[in-house]
């Protein structure tokens, strides 16, 4: 299946493939939009089980990116990449750099950021290399690791918006006893179910990170089920 004819593309601007044979990088970097400013989206590292797989998250990804900023009222535009490799295995400081060379290429079009598999300090890597990096130091001092990371903000715009969709559909303010399933626990997703569990909500969990679900089940009382 080519790029174009792929039903995930949606009128693109530009797809890289990049490769860095020193550092093993292969990833893809996707700019839907610019029509507002220049393409923002975070970067993600995850073990595709195939090139086709990248190449529909980040197609998706970007998209979403565009309608995000859009209905946030930002100038700026929509973009994503995705590095193809295991952020428990595959990691390397030659990696991110190399990663933060091909972002300058793009001169602006594309600006970076956290997002699944990438911490903090590897977008620092990829700073060193690049000044379209968001969520790093720019005076040289340190950065609050609090501040660096967007899990916190995501996971309460995501309450907020489940709040939202309970009052347009059931007619009520209060989550208390919404049943709510969560599938992935991660970051943002662990966040989630803190703030659903505290607003009352009934919980069923799923994660391939079984100590994950099991904390879950304490701190929240939520039901642990399988992916299917």
């Amino acid at each position: 299946m080519t790029v174009f004819s792929s039903p995930d593309f949606d009128q693109h601007e530009q797809i890289d493939f990049v490769f860095d044979q020193e550092s093993g990088l292969h990833a893809i970097i996707a700019v839907h939009n610019t029509y507002l400013g220049p393409a923002l989206g975070g970067c993600r590292m995850h073990p595709y089980q195939s090139e086709q797989e990248a190449i529909r998250d980040v197609l998706r990804l970007s998209k979403g990116m565009t309608y995000k900023a859009a209905m946030a009222g930002v100038p700026l535009g929509g973009g994503k990449s995705v590095i193809i490799g295991d952020p428990r295995s595959d990691k390397s400081s030659q990696l991110f750099k190399a990663m933060g060379r091909f972002v300058d290429r793009q001169s602006g079009r594309y600006i970076t950021a956290q997002d699944m598999g990438i911490t903090a300090d590897d977008l620092e890597q990829m700073a060193t290399q690049t000044q379209y990096v968001s969520g790093v130091s720019r005076t040289g001092e340190p950065v609050q690791q609090a501040s660096r990371n967007p899990s916190p903000a995501t996971a309460l715009g995501v309450f907020f918006g489940i709040e939202a969709a309970v009052r347009h559909q059931l007619k009520r303010d209060a989550l208390e006893g919404v049943k709510v399933a969560i599938q992935g626990l991660g970051s943002v997703g662990y966040q989630l179910a803190g703030h659903l569990h505290r607003a009352g909500a009934k919980l069923w969990v799923s994660d391939i990170n079984k100590e994950a679900e099991q904390r879950a089940a304490i701190e929240f009382g939520a039901t642990v089920v399988s992916a299917e």
